[in-house]
Order: C-alpha cells, then structure tokens, then sequence
C-alpha cells in the first residue's frame, strides 16, 4: 500500500553497497524501518532526505511490522540554522535519541506532536536549553516517573514548597527541609510551567540564566536516578556545554 507520511530520521544505517535502512517517527504510524534502495549513491535524488536528522515527507510501500519501502523522499524543512551550528546539533542529536528511547516505552502521539515542534523551535532561535528541558519533564510522564508537581515528596504538603531535591525525587516543603538548598521560587514555578505549557503557543523564551541551569542540573541528576536512561548524545552534549 503506497503511503505518504511526514517523519523525522531517527537512525540510519548501511544496506548492501549503496542501499540503507532508516528508522522514522512518524504521527500516525510511530516508528517505521524503510529500506532505501540506491539512496547511500551520491548521485541518488532521495541521498540527502533520507540523512539521520532529518525532517522530511516519504512516499512508501507501508508494511506494517515489517520494512517499508522507499519510493521518494523530500524535505520538509532543512533545518538550516540547526544544522550551521555544532551546539544546536548536539541538543537536536539528543532530544532524538532521547525521544527514540521514550517512544520505545510509551507509543503516544503527542510524543511526536511535542518533538517536531520543539525541534523547529529551535530551528527558529529559541532557547534549546529551554526547550530540551521541557521536553524532558514531559517525557518524565510517558516514562512513569515524573514527580509529583504539588506536593512535598515528604508529607505530601501541597504548601509551603521550598526547594526541590532531585536525589529524594521532587519537592520539598519547608517543614520538611534539611540540608537541601533552597532554590528560587521561580524553579518550582517554571518546573510546572515546563510541564503544562502547549510547546506551540511558546512565541519567545526568557528565562534567567541561574534558573534554568538550576532546573537544568535538577533534571539532569533525576534522569540519572530514576529513568534508567544513558544516552551518549547527552554526556557529548554536557562537554559542548562545558
């Protein structure tokens, strides 16, 4: 059956001499293995949409459960500014790999609604840390493991949230406080607007410096503990960082 769908490259690799089989996120379809015939040829029209991190429309023979097969292939948008920088592509490298291994867990349809849209956030300038960030809180939810976003991870206070500990898993209230350190109001703010907020309506980005590496480090440190995730795309994207 010929389909056409939209779809981001997950992954490539090598078939044969100059064929390759790449791995897609579509909407409708989730992720599809399509072999692409003669598209590793330089002279081949379909060589350059059908590159890992790439966002583009495919024409295909759909099999479902099995391999695909590639008919055409265009893009849909290159990606030119992501692309023209080494930072931009290490933070799209991982919010796709990222986003592979979540779907793995959890096959819902906003996970690609969220993805493509954050993806050509970046592309038109807004803050990738931002925008990797809240995607991640959100991911925490298709994984099971997302904090509770009122309560105190104590006593289950819903008042007083003075500091969140990433080690003992969400907030924490005042009564509750031990040595954390107490972080800005403004974290625990943007932590559930992070989480709530509609990836499309976001027009522009502004976000102090120390609250987003705050809530940065947060989400860095509960991914480790609670997730079971080690992307390298992550620790080669904390070097870039660095």
């Amino acid at each position: 059956m010929l389909e056409e769908v939209d779809g981001f490259i997950l992954t490539e690799m090598p078939y044969k001499e100059s064929s390759k089989i790449i791995n897609i996120l579509t909407k409708n379809y989730g992720t599809i293995g399509i072999i692409a015939k003669g598209a590793a040829s330089l002279k081949s029209k379909n060589r350059v949409a059908t590159m890992r991190l790439s966002y583009a429309k495919f024409n295909i023979y759909y099999k479902k459960d099995k391999l695909s097969t590639l008919v055409s292939a265009d893009i849909i948008n290159p990606l030119k500014n992501i692309r023209s920088d080494i930072f931009l592509i290490s933070y799209l490298s991982y919010i796709t790999e990222l986003t592979y291994q979540v779907y793995k867990q959890s096959e819902s349809k906003d996970i690609y609604d969220n993805f493509i849209t954050a993806v050509l956030k970046i592309e038109e300038g807004l803050d990738p840390l931002v925008l990797t960030n809240i995607l991640e809180i959100k991911y925490l939810d298709k994984l099971g493991v997302l904090f509770n976003l009122d309560e105190c991870v104590f006593c289950k206070s819903k008042k007083d949230i003075a500091t969140i500990n990433a080690d003992a898993g969400g907030f924490v209230c005042k009564k509750c406080l031990t040595n954390e350190v107490l972080v800005d109001p403004k974290v625990i703010k943007m932590l559930r607007m992070y989480y709530y907020i509609d990836i499309k309506s976001i027009k522009d980005i502004k976000v102090d410096d120390f609250i987003k590496k705050t809530i940065n480090t947060f989400l860095d440190i509960y991914y480790e503990k609670y997730t079971g995730l080690y992307l390298n795309s992550k620790n080669f994207l904390k070097s870039i960082d660095k």
